[in-house]
């Protein structure tokens, strides 16, 4: 390696990292340990998202809430959390590393999960899940840029990120078969499990390594080169700035952050309405209990897992088309995209048939099976549009991420508070049938995508700035 020039000043934007020193030289264990990282900081984040799902009864009960809205409000409060935090933490995580932002994050979501658990009065515990989500959001704005931090081949990079989105879909079904099954004894036992839990997840959090490499970048060279002059200071109150804004900037300014997160946000949200819809179809209509109806979420977990096999599956083919040099294969929409064109489909069958097969006269198993479709056509969305901004926006995704996050997390605070209401107006059949039209439009999205993409990328003022070239 070539040392200082005369004076000192090294070029930050053009330097390459040691291979000791560069996140995308980790060894294999070492990438994997950043993996499993990931996936429990993710994990424990998804789940708190429906913990209490189970418990509302009791909770109700313990604090004299009889209010249904109000007791949304303990699901809706963490979303309005999600919806937040990724605005501070996506930029936060480009500004001052992955590594500050993931530890001090899932420290703090431990913490408020433990105020949960010992809050005297409801107001309290709102408050507590409100800051729970906020600290909880981190994940879904930096996991995905994390991974990017150590894989640059779309390859690796697409099946770390579709574990990553595995975890966020299949786990938030088991919340309410905690809470439904504990909350008998006392629902605060639901929250001293997931701090249990998130405790026991803690080690591979605490050992995980700083990957972004300009900050990076920036380190090693202010240890190694004499009369660097580190001009951060002058300038912070403008890199705030310009960090924090660039989000919103991303909406406004990239077609294909908006219409992403708008397709995204709309899924989403209709996950988290379920966990408002379930008590009313299947315990209203067929009479189940709080932990049975828990129960019917694990088709929408058997989903994830069918949805993941399908990415590992897809992404093998794509590589080895790439390998064969099938010029199709070279542009990156057909890298992911395609999968979400079916996806789509799947999401709109799955809500056409909860809607229209609830009736006393059919077994709950039937409509409770439209969690496989749903969860495949769930996840299968996430991956591909998730996947598409990572390789779109590079060192920028955690902002683009973080801009989709807000946008979804914050439909997920509202749809689920209009579901009581919209269930009693127009009955579990039109309901389920309004989501699915609303879902059925938005999907034409990757299609659009598919033919359009490369058209906006080279429009991309970020794109531009990356001087992105297809790999």
């Amino acid at each position: 390696m070539s040392g200082a020039s005369g004076t000192g000043f090294w070029d930050e934007a053009t330097f390459v990292l040691p291979d000791d020193k560069n996140p995308l030289k980790f060894s294999p264990a070492k990438k994997a340990r950043v993996v499993v990282a990931g996936l429990v900081i993710t994990i424990n984040s998804a789940l708190g998202s429906s913990l209490p799902g189970g418990a509302a009864k009791e909770i109700g009960e313990a604090f004299s809430i009889t209010s249904p809205m109000r007791l949304v409000l303990l699901n809706s409060l963490y979303m309005l959390g999600f919806a937040l935090g990724p605005l501070i933490f996506g930029p936060l995580s480009e500004y001052i590393g992955r590594r500050p932002v993931l530890i001090g994050t899932y420290l703090t979501y431990m913490v408020f999960t433990f105020g949960c658990a010992v809050s005297p009065n409801f107001t309290a515990l709102l408050i507590f899940r409100w800051l729970c989500g906020t600290a909880a959001a981190a994940p879904n704005a930096v996991i995905g840029p994390l991974f990017a931090d150590i894989f640059n081949q779309p390859g690796p990079r697409g099946r770390s990120m579709a574990y990553f989105m595995c975890a966020t879909s299949m786990t938030p079904p088991f919340g309410p078969i905690i809470s439904g099954y504990t909350s008998g004894t006392s629902w605060r036992l639901t929250f001293w499990i997931g701090l249990a839990f998130a405790g026991a997840c803690l080690p591979p959090v605490l050992f995980l390594p700083e990957t972004y490499s300009p900050l990076l970048k920036r380190k090693y060279l202010q240890e190694n080169t004499v009369g660097l002059i580190d001009e951060k200071g002058a300038n912070l109150p403008h890199e705030l700035k310009t960090v924090f804004s660039r989000p919103f900037v991303m909406v406004y300014q990239e077609p294909v952050v908006l219409f992403s997160s708008l397709y995204l946000a709309l899924i989403y949200a209709t996950l988290y309405l379920f966990f408002q819809a379930y008590p009313i179809i299947f315990q209203g209509v067929y009479g189940l209990s709080s932990g049975e109806v828990g129960l019917v979420f694990l088709p929408v977990s058997a989903g994830s897992v069918i949805a993941l096999f399908l990415f590992l599956w897809y992404a093998s083919y794509h590589s080895s088309a790439m390998k064969a040099g099938e010029p199709w294969a070279m542009r990156i929409e057909y890298r992911r995209l395609p999968l979400a064109c079916i996806g789509g489909p799947a999401v709109v069958t799955s809500l056409f048939w909860l809607g229209w097969t609830s009736y006393p006269s059919i077994h709950p198993t039937v409509p409770a099976m439209l969690g496989l479709l749903f969860g495949t056509g769930y996840l299968v969305i996430f991956m591909a549009l998730l996947n598409y901004i990572a390789d779109a926006y590079r060192e920028f995704s955690a902002s683009a991420q973080a801009a989709a996050s807000t946008l979804r997390s914050v439909t997920a605070v509202c749809l689920p508070l209009a579901a009581p209401g919209m269930y009693k107006s127009l009955g579990n059949h039109w309901s389920c049938s309004m989501l699915a039209l609303f879902t059925l439009v938005l999907s034409c999205i990757p299609f659009v995508f598919i033919r359009y993409g490369e058209v906006l990328r080279k429009r991309s003022p970020f794109c531009q700035k990356l001087s992105l070239v297809d790999p």
